[in-house]
């Protein structure tokens, strides 16, 4: 039972946790990466020519800061718009509660904090303008924000998440009470038992 539970451990992991992560960051191929903020100069806005052939276009924001990304609950740590033609395609809100994260450099101590902005399904050939803003979040030492676009990007099957942290849970929980269980039948220490009553001359009275 041990081996099967851990099974059912592993694949809720794979479904949950590793599938959604691959797809949102590995799937299609980056069209372009763009600086959309600097502590210096601020923010600003980007035009990014897309042909239909494009599509669907997965939209992620990379955010580098000193320290930890703290948000309060799920505050708004960034606004994200994308619009073509004079007509909005997408807007996003992004916490960074669960990003991707990775180290910028040794010597710092700043980290690079990527979150989800989204997917343009269908994409029309002309220009597109995305704005990121600052969100209401405080005490976030931002470095630089940067816009990245992948092309021909998948999405998710949105059943796969909820059932593999579902499997995971099943999983954990019946691999503990398998563990629990097949301890039970262990011999104990026999230094920890009481010695044998002794009989004869040698008995202590």
């Amino acid at each position: 039972m041990r081996f099967f539970f851990l099974l059912v451990l592993l694949a809720g992991a794979a479904l949950g946790v590793v599938y959604p992560w691959a797809v949102k960051n590995f799937s299609g191929h980056e069209i372009g990466a763009w600086r959309v903020y600097e502590r210096a100069s601020g923010f600003k806005t980007v035009d990014v020519t897309l042909a239909a052939t494009d599509a669907p276009v997965r939209v992620l924001v990379d955010m580098t800061a000193v320290g930890g990304a703290r948000t309060a609950g799920r505050q708004a740590v960034l606004t994200l718009t994308a619009a073509t033609g004079g007509r909005t395609v997408l807007t996003d809100v992004m916490n960074f509660v669960d990003p991707s994260v990775r180290e910028n450099s040794p010597q710092t101590n700043q980290k690079i904090y990527r979150d989800d902005g989204g997917l343009i399904s269908d994409v029309e050939a002309g220009t597109y303008t995305f704005t990121i803003g600052q969100g209401d979040a405080e005490g976030i030492d931002i470095q630089t924000v940067d816009l990245v676009l992948r092309s021909d990007a998948g999405a998710t099957d949105e059943r796969a998440q909820p059932l593999g942290l579902s499997l995971l849970a099943i999983g954990f929980i019946g691999l503990v009470i398998a563990l629990r269980r097949g301890g039970g039948g262990r011999p104990g220490n026999p230094n920890a038992q009481p010695p044998a009553p002794r009989w004869g001359r040698g008995e202590n009275r």
